[in-house]
């Protein structure tokens, strides 16, 4: 049987690498107040590769799978990239963006088909240990260290430590923000022609008055549109899963308590779960929330929506008006503290699929997007004078923007290498860093469970999960009647096994530090 045990001097060179971006922790709440510290690794990355000639190389297709809606311009964008790939790795990219309302059914699907596939996005949040488990992604070390220098030069050491399952790396997280905080982004200029003072704001609680009105003035929108989770998307509610956010036991991440419990017995879940439940009664929610696969990115587009809840950071509502057409009308409201946790080191990465014909010229693909800004840009983005004009770092939209606006930047390699839109504050990369500061530091911060000891239970727990969870998140069904029902099929399934192994392993981890 396998235990998660950190080496002390793992565990520190880790906590000392999040000391130069967060506060060390001071006093029993985990915070300090010292000024920000400039982080070396957001600064001027190396540029060169670590690839070998590619004269050297045989010519390969990368294929690149990650969640998104498919853009128009998309084989455009992919003959731009081609001749920087060919010129430097001789490979050329297959994009191949999933629907995320469809992204959780299609990546099982090829994980258990054994489809053939390079490089896949992979999150903690988004089953990545469990993935891990099955053999979906290999073990990218002897790669890292032979074809990811940019990667290693430019990426805090706090990332890839924090990312780490039993000690090796399955996935390349993406350089961005460390810390973490949940709320909401809403249309502001609708708040404002009808006079709401969001300023009173503070709680989930107290958005009740706030989508009375808007239900009432404004029922062309829907008050808040969500897909799963609501108020008790981990995000938001503060869950450290500890590892793996699809696999039942948590502790709360804002509090110091390191006993690991089913969210299910949490006053803090009941709590959101009815509040969500009458938010829904009340006609706030879209009622297709538990089926929909409509993701909330593509709503925004819509104009179709009031309010959604999301994963904060500076200027998260000015990169959702960006992508949906709305610039200068959205605006956000943080509602809960920030924090860091491994879901913040593994929330976006990179991984290397078991079916890549060419695992080596992947790693060197994600080591460019890491190090190579004009290739980094031209993802994200698209080209230069068609979909966007530029003034040094700033870019500006054409009429061809909405052709290629993916929105997807927080996935893909190095964010401080991205250009930012003008609709943007030109601060905002300085102000990420700031972000990271003063963050309140999970208990169960560096840890991963390891799953292989109760992988029987794991699996029977995802179906019951998948029967019930998200009808009842997103208030679709009676809270009384639904929880009662989804707490048995937990138990029978073995959820009190799985928090018994969680719970040890966890002791385990806390006692080697």
């Amino acid at each position: 049987m396998k235990q998660v045990k950190q080496k002390t001097s793992m565990l520190l060179l880790m906590m000392m690498s999040i000391v130069l971006i967060i506060s060390a922790c001071s006093g029993n709440n985990g915070k300090k107040n010292d000024p920000p510290k400039e982080n070396a690794a957001t600064n001027k990355p190396k540029t060169e590769d670590a690839a070998p000639p590619a004269s050297d190389l045989k010519p390969y297709e990368i294929s690149l799978v990650y969640p998104g809606t498919p853009q128009a311009d998309e084989k455009k964008i992919e003959a731009a990239l081609n001749k920087i790939l060919t010129e430097k790795i001789n490979a050329t990219i297959d994009l191949r963006p999933i629907d995320w309302g469809a992204w959780d059914d299609k990546i099982n699907l090829m994980v258990a088909s054994s489809e053939a596939v390079d490089i896949v996005f992979t999150a903690q949040w988004n089953g990545h240990a469990k993935y891990v488990a099955k053999g979906a992604f290999i073990d990218l070390g002897e790669l890292l260290n032979e074809y990811g220098q940019g990667i290693k030069d430019s990426l805090d050491p706090a990332f890839l430590e924090g990312a780490k399952i039993n000690g090796k790396n399955y996935g390349i997280p993406t350089n961005k923000e460390l810390a973490a905080t949940g709320g909401v982004v809403y249309r502001k200029d609708v708040t404002d022609e009808l006079g709401i003072d969001m300023s009173n704001v503070k709680t989930p609680a107290d958005l009740d008055a706030v989508y009375a009105i808007v239900k009432e003035k404004k029922p062309e929108l829907t008050p808040l549109y969500t897909t799963a989770g609501a108020f008790n998307s981990h995000f938001f509610a503060n869950y450290d899963f500890l590892g793996d956010s699809t696999i039942p036991g948590a502790i709360l991440k804002d509090k110091d308590e390191t006993t690991v419990m089913p969210i299910e017995q949490l006053d803090r879940y009941k709590e959101y779960l009815n509040l969500t439940r009458d938010y829904f009664k009340k006609g706030y929610i879209n009622k297709d929330a538990a089926t929909t696969q409509v993701s909330s990115s593509d709503a925004w587009v819509a104009g179709t929506v009031f309010s959604t809840l999301e994963s904060l950071k500076p200027g998260k509502a000015d990169e959702i008006a960006s992508a949906s057409n709305l610039t200068g009308k959205l605006a956000q409201i943080t509602m809960n503290e920030k924090t860091v946790a491994t879901s913040e080191t593994a929330g976006s990465m990179l991984g290397i699929s078991f079916t890549s014909k060419d695992p080596a010229r992947a790693m060197m693909l994600i080591n460019l997007l890491h190090t190579d800004k004009e290739l980094n840009n031209i993802l994200n983005f698209g080209i230069e004078g068609d979909h966007y004009t530029r003034d040094g770092e700033i870019i500006t939209a054409t009429a061809n923007t909405p052709n290629y606006n993916p929105g997807a930047s927080w996935m893909f390699g190095n964010q401080f290498l991205n250009y930012i839109w003008n609709t943007e504050d030109p601060d905002k990369w300085a102000k990420f860093k700031e972000f990271n500061q003063n963050a309140k530091i999970s208990p169960g911060l560096g840890f991963v469970f390891d799953s292989e000891p109760v992988k029987a239970e794991v699996g029977a727990l995802a179906n019951v999960i998948r029967q019930y969870q998200r009808a009842l998140e997103t208030g679709s069904v009676d809270v009384d009647k639904a929880l009662a029902e989804y707490e048995a099929k937990l138990k029978e399934a073995g959820v009190e096994k799985v928090v018994a192994e969680k719970q040890k392993q966890f002791n385990a981890f806390l006692a080697s530090k």
